[in-house]
């Protein structure tokens, strides 16, 4: 019998809570900084020393974006799961059960309704942490449902993208959801209705190349990365260096691509500027007051 595993750790494991030991401190991807999680969260997890925006979670990302949290959540079409029977290292299937288990979400997005500067609205949120934000089938009902919503309710439209691109687990049926996005945003549009398009880091791959470049207005989170291919990709094809902060938002603010660039803290209050004037209509001030507080 060993003292010290046996009976001291399982002690010192059973007198502090997992949740705590586990998640007191997060670090920084950008500079290192060891960052105290519930000084993160007041920082919006936005790192205190660099700046640098840390991928969100969905939940924490719509409770941010509504007023005072609130929302309610839209129930998405029920897709088939494994169209291609797809298996590489792994089922597709059990790729699947992994990242709802790990994420408690059924696919990369979700849909919600509320009111966002006391104005109603549709937004559209990508999940970058299950499979990378990847858009399948799932992904594409979850865009055209929330453009249904706004055209029937006369709703704004708001995306909010993290993707990496297509599912290459879907293969051409991924693919075809770059049309459908798009027919759908088209619909949105036609009824002369705004749609805003958030792009946060990442935004790349088949979704930069749809829905999400297709707003009215683009806001990107400052230096998240906007793009189709990767950087080293475009260096090995061109032979040549890129430019300094090429696919940041910055740099596509610079040549036109992007509208506006903000800081996560100043996001929402800049989103509800942008969504009073498409709709003419006047935000509830109180509710932004009290919330930047």
């Amino acid at each position: 019998m060993n003292w010290l595993t046996d009976f001291v750790r399982p002690k010192v494991k059973k007198t502090t809570p997992k949740e705590i030991a586990d998640n007191l401190w997060t670090k920084c991807p950008n500079c290192g900084q060891m960052l105290f999680s519930k000084e993160l969260k007041k920082s919006s997890y936005v790192c205190t020393k660099c700046g640098h925006h840390l991928r969100l979670y969905i939940d924490k990302r719509l409770k941010m974006l509504f007023d005072n949290g609130e929302y309610n959540e839209v129930t998405l079409p029920k897709t088939k799961e494994d169209p291609l029977n797809f298996k590489d290292s792994k089922k597709y299937t059990d790729r699947l059960k992994t990242y709802r288990k790990n994420t408690g979400n059924d696919d990369a997005i979700k849909v919600a309704q509320g009111e966002i500067g006391g104005i109603n609205c549709v937004v559209a949120a990508m999940d970058f942490s299950f499979m990378g934000g990847s858009m399948g089938t799932a992904v594409g009902e979850g865009i055209v449902k929330a453009a249904e919503i706004a055209c029937k309710g006369n709703y704004p439209l708001i995306t909010v993208a993290a993707s990496g691109g297509a599912r290459m687990q879907e293969g051409i049926l991924s693919l075809m959801q770059m049309a459908r996005t798009t027919a759908a945003i088209n619909m949105v549009k036609e009824k002369g209705l705004p749609f805003i398009s958030i792009l946060t880091d990442p935004t790349t791959g088949g979704v930069s190349a749809s829905f999400a470049m297709l707003g009215d207005v683009h806001i990107a989170e400052k230096g998240c990365v906007i793009g189709f291919a990767g950087a080293r990709v475009i260096e090995q094809t061109i032979r040549e260096k890129l430019p300094e902060g090429f696919q940041r938002a910055e740099y596509l603010k610079e040549h036109g691509m992007v509208d506006i660039v903000v800081t996560r803290q100043e996001l929402k209050n800049e989103l509800v500027k942008v969504i009073s004037i498409l709709t003419h209509t006047k935000p509830r001030i109180t509710t932004l007051a009290i919330e930047q507080k």
